[in-house]
């Protein structure tokens, strides 16, 4: 249950999070009083141990902050900036006037507005590296034009209208900036709630106390995809989750699924989980069950909206549902903390949370007709850039699993590789690559020598800069294309080069493609004269896999770095196909 206001501020005076291992900076751009957001905010980010350093602007000082490059925030340097404006301040004397001008002057009056709007996001963006969150505007139920606004020539809710549509083309042109729709907030909310007179006369407070944590869970959907923290896959029980009823007792037959008020309550649910498969969430069952009644209603039942495809794991027997959790983690291969679990049973709810702290165990309700609301309420799926390998990854997972039961049929590994027929391209960053280069330097954790993390800016840079080279490695097989798995960022100096990041997604390793890839840089490097390659290992709780692939290549730890010395002679991987774009 959501905390109140007064519990974040009195909690916020009290937070320990200085040994936190993430570190955020956090800027709040208000043109209206919003007191409290700031405190809030700080102590969500703790509870996801991450530490929240913030900074408030003064009251609608915003114009004054984003314009002046010499101003506190830019030399707060902010990760994330969270510019809030409310249209009474924005419009001015319009807000309450709009009619006293001529149609075409209120056309030129919304061009001059959105074009002072479009220089200082403009200018933000040349002045910071912050990815820059702008509230659009909420259209007010009210209109001094009554009944007949819907007649107007661009009337006053045309008018605001036409002023989020130009926010939301300004913002697509630009990675770094991203629209929160405040408007949305208004009417999920509604306006009556959200928006007191009386507090408003009292300060210029557009957005009741009891709202700020509903308005600062919004925001966190920003902060979570920047730091990581989203999570991507749905563990599912089947029988009261999937369908109604319990298949091992009432039968094929005889479970609820579609036709009845709560049959069509799971349809829906089942529905909702296809949207986010479809946008690259994984799902994955844990049931206890007879495999072969429950695999009969996912392969055959007529109204079944997920099918065998779309499940990357399935779970199905008797173990207990905690053992059943850590298959699936290591069937996928993804951490615990990527996972959000749903199961009917309260006794299954609490041993996962007890168990699995890191897991996000949803409370259901007795009525499944509230599934599809509480699925819509878990705001831990966002991501600020949706890529290919997103939204194909649920066919990626299905494919591992082939992968996977292909490997039970092949006596050794060797053999396994070999009629896998791996090929990896070689490609270099571009602007179509760098979003996905970004994606995987701040969520790949296992196979990641250094774990340094860049946001999209940063990739281009170094793209742009001749004394990099960046690039990434797309990985195919017979059993499809897994996408783009693998980047390396490498500083070029005169003499020798040094790996600055080296990365696999989790799901391809142990079939010697970082080998293959490392292979690529050595002999580009010395194809370009280097006398030797230099790298790091920097140790984390999770990047275990990597500790030893330098040794095990050939690199010698010497100092500070591990070294390459490109006399020696390069490793030959027999078992795929290396191709390079250029």
């Amino acid at each position: 249950m959501e905390k109140t206001l007064s519990e974040y501020i009195s909690l916020s005076k009290n937070l320990d999070d200085l040994k936190l291992e993430k570190k955020l900076k956090v800027a709040i751009m208000p043109s209206f009083t919003l007191n409290g957001l700031d405190e809030t905010l700080r102590v969500k980010c703790s509870e996801l141990d991450i530490r929240c350093q913030s900074y408030v602007s003064g009251y609608n000082q915003y114009n004054q902050e984003f314009l002046n490059p010499e101003s506190n925030l830019y030399a707060f340097s902010p990760d994330i900036t969270f510019l809030l404006l409310d249209i009474r301040n924005f419009l001015g004397e319009i807000f309450h006037f709009p009619y006293k001008f001529a149609d075409k002057d209120r056309k030129l009056l919304v061009k001059e507005k959105t074009e002072q709007l479009e220089k200082i996001i403009n200018i933000f963006s040349e002045n910071s590296k912050s990815k820059l969150v702008i509230s659009n505007f909420n259209i007010p139920a009210y209109s001094p034009n009554g009944i007949i606004e819907t007649k107007s020539e661009f009337g006053f809710h045309e008018m605001i209208d036409e002023i989020n549509k130009s926010l939301r083309e300004m913002c697509k042109k630009k990675n770094s900036i991203y629209v929160y729709n405040f408007n949305n907030f208004i009417s999920k909310h509604g306006e009556k709630n959200i928006f007191d007179y009386r507090q408003f006369h009292i300060g210029d407070i557009q957005i009741t106390h009891n709202f700020i944590p509903t308005l600062a869970d919004d925001l966190m959907s920003y902060v979570k995809p920047l730091l990581g923290k989203n999570r991507k896959c749905i563990v599912l029980d089947l029988d009261n989750t999937l369908w109604g009823g319990i298949v091992g007792e009432d039968g094929f037959d005889g479970i609820e699924l579609g036709h009845t008020p709560k049959g069509k309550a799971f349809v829906e649910f089942q529905k909702e989980l296809l949207s986010l498969w479809n946008q690259g969430i994984i799902l994955a069952i844990n049931s206890k069950n007879n495999f072969d009644d429950a695999m009969k209603v996912i392969r055959e039942h007529p109204n079944m909206v997920l099918r065998e495809k779309h499940f990357a794991s399935l779970q199905i027997n008797w173990n207990d549902k905690a053992q059943n959790i850590k298959e699936i983690t290591s069937e996928i291969n993804i951490g615990l903390d990527s996972i959000v679990f749903f199961d009917d049973d309260k006794i299954n709810q609490e041993r996962i949370k007890q168990e699995f702290p890191q897991i996000l165990t949803i409370n259901m309700s007795d009525d499944p007709s509230n599934f599809v609301p509480i699925l819509k309420e878990i705001n831990d799926f966002n991501v600020l850039q949706r890529t290919v390998e997103d939204t194909q990854r649920g066919e990626m997972y299905a494919q591992q699993r082939e992968r996977k039961n292909f490997e039970k049929t092949v006596s050794n590994l060797d053999d396994f590789l070999k009629n896998l027929n791996i090929k990896v391209k070689m490609k270099k960053s571009n602007k179509f690559l760098i979003p996905r280069i970004s994606q995987l330097t701040l969520k790949t954790n296992q196979f990641n020598l250094t774990t340094k993390r860049y946001q999209e800016k940063d990739i281009q840079n170094f793209s742009e800069n001749e004394n990099f080279k960046v690039g990434c490695a797309q990985v195919l097989d017979k059993f499809g294309d897994n996408g783009i798995t693998g980047v390396y960022i490498v500083e070029k100096n005169k003499d020798f080069w040094v790996i600055d990041t080296f990365l696999l997604s989790c799901r391809i390793m142990g079939r010697g493609i970082e080998t293959a890839i490392l292979n690529e840089i050595i002999k580009d490097a010395k194809e370009s004269g280097i006398r030797e390659v230099r790298a790091n290992f920097f140790p984390t709780t999770k990047n275990k896999p990597a500790e030893n692939f330098l040794s095990e290549f050939g690199f010698t730890q010497q100092g500070s770095y591990w070294i390459y010395d490109l006399n020696n002679q390069i490793k030959i991987i027999n078992h795929l196909e290396v191709e390079i774009e250029e």
